[in-house]
């Protein structure tokens, strides 16, 4: 790569993580690309000459968000040469992980979603597409194993909403658990920690694999 690529490729890096922050702290409808260029450090012509629209450097952040969920989820539910019960193991903390990494997230998609109507069909889109690779095999294997008696037989699509659902939760209400726990844990960083290994006993009780 030579020292434009890279220039190039650095600048829209910039763009792209003031843009993460801008959208959201601000939402889409607060969120303005002036902001977000002085914050990347480059004049409101440079953004435009990059992203065009505001709407395309939405889509962008949401997609690469969404997709690098997928491929994290899928790396560890999709590898074969692993026991169903390791797999879902893995699925659980790396979305777990995930989430924990992008803390803003499920709050900013849930905000869209109710907010702007017009955009669920780009966020819904990404998300269906992640669920349908999830799902390919997984139902087929659950159903193999609960023929021969070695889990239970469970709808993959509820088993993988009852994963977002124990997931998302300590996040989005934070401030709520954060005030029911009190002092019981040195710090949230430590609930969570306890609380990933939960809810994969959960979901693994759930299946009941043996």
């Amino acid at each position: 790569m030579d020292k434009e690529q890279k220039h190039l490729q650095d600048t829209e890096t910039k763009i792209l993580q003031a843009a993460e922050k801008e959208f959201f702290e601000k939402g889409y409808a607060g969120a303005r690309t002036a902001s977000i260029a002085e914050a990347a450090g480059v004049t409101h012509a440079m953004l435009h000459y990059y992203f065009r629209t505001k709407d395309k450097l939405f889509e962008r952040i949401v997609s690469e968000k969404i997709n690098k969920l997928g491929d994290i989820v899928l790396s560890a539910i999709g590898d074969s040469n692993l026991p169903l019960e390791d797999r879902i193991r893995q699925g659980v903390e790396r979305h777990f992980d995930f989430i924990s990494a992008n803390r803003d997230l499920p709050r900013f998609i849930v905000n869209e979603v109710l907010t702007g109507p017009e955009r669920v069909r780009t966020i819904g889109t990404s998300i269906q597409n992640i669920v349908n690779n999830v799902l390919s095999n997984l139902q087929h294997e659950i159903d193999e194993y609960a023929a021969k008696g070695l889990c239970l037989h469970i709808d993959a699509r509820m088993l993988l909403i009852d994963i977002v659902s124990l997931n998302v939760f300590p996040f989005m209400a934070a401030p709520i658990v954060q005030g029911a726990i009190g002092d019981s844990y040195e710090s949230y960083d430590e609930f969570l920690a306890l609380r990933k290994k939960e809810n994969v006993e959960t979901i693994l009780r759930k299946l009941k694999i043996h």
